[in-house]
């Protein structure tokens, strides 16, 4: 799948696409990150799990929480558009969305298997959609989108907070 161009998408979002390598398919960068997280994650003691590296900020748990909403929030919002829908999709707070959350209660191996689920349905999902499905065109939060740009999002994303977790709480 080619990276979307910058009229693809928010300039916000840019940040995340940008992680997404170049140099491999995006199908084996969204393939690996259940297994990078389990490799990070999956070994941490249970009294780490609720770190977060300074007061007001998301414990690991939290940060895992929010990994697995804004994957549900973005493949929907790939799902809207890819079926042609022309109805505007709103945006999200992530901290009010965190905070109703109830991520931060559950433990890390738990939501590790909820992450793996998701993305390996997201997966089937994302090498169903041809090329013009692909660059269909909707509003999500105030900015237009295609698919593909909805889908490197999403990879990078997880990208992302995979590296904060790594250099701010591990």
């Amino acid at each position: 799948m080619k990276r979307p161009r910058p009229d693809e998408h928010g300039d916000y979002y840019a940040v995340y696409i940008d992680r997404v390598p170049d140099d491999r398919p995006l199908v084996d960068v969204l393939a690996e990150a259940p297994d990078a997280l389990d490799a990070l994650l999956g070994d941490l003691p249970a009294e780490r799990e609720d770190f977060a590296y300074e007061p007001g900020k998301w414990t690991c748990r939290e940060v895992l929480g929010h990994v697995i909403d804004a994957e549900r929030l973005f493949s929907y919002r790939a799902l809207h558009i890819a079926r042609a829908d022309a109805a505007e999709l709103p945006g999200m707070d992530q901290d009010e969305w965190a905070a109703a959350s109830n991520a931060g209660g559950r433990p890390i191996p738990e939501l590790l298997r909820e992450f793996r689920a998701l993305r390996t349905a997201n997966a089937a999902f994302f090498g169903s959609l041809d090329e013009d499905t692909l660059s269909r065109r909707g509003v999500a939060s105030g900015a237009e989108c295609t698919v593909r740009a909805l889908i490197h999002i999403i990879a990078g994303h997880e990208l992302h907070h995979r590296d904060m977790l790594r250099k701010r709480y591990l």
